[in-house]
């Protein structure tokens, strides 16, 4: 059974947010989530098409993981993430991967109550995969569903 996930991070983190992708590929790591993002960011400096580009990719997820570094709190572009997969039809779960230890938690999160987990303390991957699955069922999205139909491309297609 796999979730899919919409994965939401600030520019400056990206080399960390490519990690937590990439977690999922490796033949030693069972990892029950697909990832949706915009790793590779958005050819425009368009607001308005960003926008779009990033609603595109929430679609069809249940959950969004906003990892959380020193300067996310500060994005513009995470906070509208948060917002958008919050006002979604059928909305989102949300949590939150702190990956500085000092970082502080946006207050989009704060906000909503989002489970906040260290990204230092897991002692292996099912620890981010149960604080996803609780974050659906938190938000109503019900069982998982099976298979995978990860795409594209994260929470970032912008630079701030």
């Amino acid at each position: 059974m796999t979730r899919r996930v919409f994965l939401s991070y600030q520019h400056r983190d990206h080399g960390r947010a490519k990690g937590f992708d990439l977690m999922r590929h490796s033949p030693h790591v069972k990892a029950e989530y697909s990832v949706r993002h915009l790793l590779n960011p958005v050819a425009s400096t368009d607001d308005a098409y960003i926008g779009r580009k990033i609603r595109e990719q929430q679609k069809h997820t249940s959950v969004t993981v906003v990892l959380i570094g020193k300067d996310t709190h500060k994005s513009d572009w995470v906070r509208k993430e948060i917002e958008w997969s919050l006002a979604k039809d059928s909305p989102n779960g949300v949590v939150g991967i702190k990956i500085d230890k000092d970082a502080t938690v946006p207050a989009g999160l704060e906000d909503y109550g989002a489970e906040i987990i260290d990204w230092t303390r897991p002692s292996n991957v099912e620890t981010f995969e149960d604080a996803i699955e609780r974050a659906a069922l938190r938000a109503g999205r019900g069982s998982a569903i099976s298979g995978s139909a990860a795409g594209g491309a994260s929470g970032c297609g912008r630079a701030a």
